[in-house]
């Protein structure tokens, strides 16, 4: 407990405390009424306080007024009725009270849980300096910096190991318990721990531009992207509390009038009870606390396994996703493309990889960087004149005073050059030097561990369609999608084309479904944007991805999909658990209360037994579920 919860049990006993006594003290009248007032004002003076405040801003219809009228009413009719019963007022605002604790004890304890989860952010770093080493503010180091980083100590900046390796822990970023080898030109990111060995790295951004500066920025401002059911709530208190506050006032004045009309005793202390009774049950505590917690909740607990969800209105449209549309290089595949083979040439292979690379040289795609690495030496850029990419199809470039085309076959068509087909499956890479056919590489990918399974898993969840687009080759994303089980695959297309489909499967999908498209949130930027949920898959360390996508699942791993939808669906399925609950018993026990059958105590009992159940059940979101 912190300090402000520790002060409202020290009230919450020391007016339970008093009360006893008073009980147990033979005292009447106004001695009494003034004895009973002095519990009343330690357990419910802050409650009491807020009410005031909202009737002078204007916001009038709350928790705390429906509270303060009911409980200050409860005293008035005590007091003029003669009965001197002033136990039950105090009682209500005391369980009030208790229940407001629970559900305060119980946020703090989401939040800590996620905040120790999250807990990423470095207190500073060792700046390497002509003076030796000194500790300085992360937000001060300069990019280009040289910091160290010992055993145990968090990465605080983004940078290239210079020195020395380690084995680094990812678990806070990517949920992944494994830890990652690194060494001397490895990338590493903040908010990863240092396990073993001194490292020295030369940082590539700012402190505030680093991944563990955007990663909490993501998940601190997640909370107010409300969801359609959060907004339901807002708008419900807002038409709920005052109709309840009408209907609590007929409640009081109608019946007696009605009684009076027909010459019977009007019983207006009785009405009056009961109308006050109505206002403490209708409190729509319950409501207004579980359904933000759930979500909150479920927030944190994706935050946990490296799933990024940028707001509860993501979490909501991706409980919902119906057809999962991806992208196929780096996202089903390693994307780790290597030069297999080569076919047609003209000349040496060597020769061709060194022409190829060198065309290649300026672009940072997949394939230019596999035959760049297949090349394996140093680009003389003097030997390069110019060089145009010409969107989905390759490059253009003077290598050697020679004219060299390399790209898939539409460049060539493009171009005017007839090539030779391939048989063999993987991406073929045509080259045409001087406008004559010199040839093609082949270059293939490889398919991550876990697309299989995620595939599977999807299905198994009840994902009607999947669908994988790719601008590879027919013959490559057929075989790809055969070997994964994918429903739908379509080959060949530019970026463009890539958007066109996805409208056309937007358009196809069920009503109140929506459509996930899973990319590398760099090149898919269009089409992440263009769906019902973008989901950037290996997003560690891509500020692209992080920036692009609705959802970012912080590593490579494609069973992280299926997780993140179970994880929402498991969040949704609470928060439709709590809002017919809550009603339901709202409901049941005003109609009860206007009866008659439920008095005070009994409505405060539900009041704060419905929240407390309903705020246990929100806290269920933090569990996150297994996949079959």
């Amino acid at each position: 407990m912190n300090k402000k919860q520790k002060k409202v049990l020290i009230r919450i006993i020391a007016a339970a405390v008093l009360l006893v006594i008073l009980n147990l003290i033979p005292v009447s009248g106004v001695l009494k009424f003034v004895l009973f007032l002095i519990p009343y004002i330690v357990i419910g003076y802050d409650i009491l306080r807020k009410a005031f405040l909202g009737i002078i801003r204007g916001m009038v219809f709350d928790e705390c007024f429906l509270m303060g009228i009911a409980t200050v009413g409860a005293f008035a009719i005590a007091l003029v009725s003669g009965s001197e019963d002033y136990t039950e007022a105090i009682a209500v605002m005391l369980f009030y009270q208790i229940g407001e604790l629970f559900q305060s004890v119980a946020v703090g304890k989401s939040r800590k849980s996620i905040s120790e989860l999250m807990d990423i952010r470095p207190d500073c770093a060792y700046l390497e300096t002509p003076e030796g080493i000194c500790e300085t503010d992360p937000d001060e180091v300069p990019v280009g910096s040289v910091i160290v980083v010992k055993p145990g100590e968090k990465i605080p900046i983004d940078g290239i190991i210079t020195e020395g390796r380690a084995s680094i822990d990812t678990a806070a970023l990517t949920g992944e318990s494994i830890p990652r080898e690194v060494c001397e030109g490895d990338e590493v990111v903040s908010g990863s721990i240092d396990l073993s060995g001194l490292i020295k790295i030369r940082t590539t951004k700012e402190f505030g531009e680093s991944t563990a500066s955007k990663i909490l920025d993501l998940v601190e401002n997640s909370s107010s992207k409300k969801s359609k059911s959060e907004q339901f709530i807002t708008k419900f208190a807002k038409v709920y509390t005052p109709a309840v506050c009408i209907c609590a006032l007929s409640l009081a004045i109608l019946p007696p009038l009605a009684m009076l009309m027909m010459s019977h005793s009007p019983e207006w202390g009785k009405w009056i009870y009961r109308a006050l009774t109505f206002l403490v049950i209708s409190c729509p505590c319950a409501l207004v606390v579980s359904i933000p917690l759930s979500f909150f909740a479920g927030l944190g607990g994706a935050s946990r396994k490296g799933i990024l969800i940028k707001g509860a209105n993501y979490l909501e449209t991706l409980s919902k996703t119906d057809i999962v549309v991806f992208d196929k290089t780096g996202t089903l595949t390693k994307g780790s493309f290597e030069v297999t083979g080569i076919h047609h040439g003209i000349m040496e292979n060597d020769r061709t990889i060194e022409l190829a690379a060198a065309a290649e040289s300026s672009s940072n795609h997949p394939i230019s960087r596999s035959i760049c690495k297949a090349y394996g030496k140093e680009i003389d850029a003097g030997r390069i004149g110019i060089i145009e990419e010409i969107g989905g199809k390759g490059m253009l470039a003077d290598v050697d005073e020679m004219k060299i085309a390399v790209g898939n076959d539409k460049l060539m068509q493009h171009i005017g050059v007839e090539y030779c087909n391939c048989h063999s499956v993987g991406t073929v890479v045509h080259m045409a030097v001087n406008g004559g056919y010199a040839g093609h590489i082949l270059i293939s990918d490889t398919l991550k561990e876990n697309s299989r399974s995620a595939i599977s898993s999807l299905k198994k969840q009840g994902i009607h369609k999947t669908v994988m687009l790719t601008g590879d080759i027919n013959s490559v994303g057929e075989a790809v999608a055969k070997e994964l089980g994918i429903d739908e695959v379509h080959t060949e297309l530019l970026p463009a084309d890539k958007v066109e489909i996805t409208e056309k499967l937007l358009e196809s999908k069920a009503k109140g479904r929506s459509l996930a498209f899973v990319g590398d949130g760099i090149n898919d930027a269009p089409v992440l944007s263009r769906a019902d949920v973008g989901i950037a898959m290996g997003g560690l360390g891509s500020d692209a991805a992080i920036e692009a996508a609705d959802v970012v699942l912080m590593d490579d791993d494609p069973l992280k999909l299926p997780l993140a939808i179970a994880i929402s669906r498991k969040c949704m399925r609470i928060v439709y658990e709590n809002i017919w609950f809550a009603i339901g018993i709202k409901l049941l026990c005003l109609l009860l209360g206007a009866l008659g059958i439920a008095n005070m105590w009994l409505a405060i009992f539900a009041d704060v037994g419905v929240m407390v159940l309903a705020v246990l059940n929100a806290i269920r979101s933090l569990k996150v579920p297994k996949l079959n």
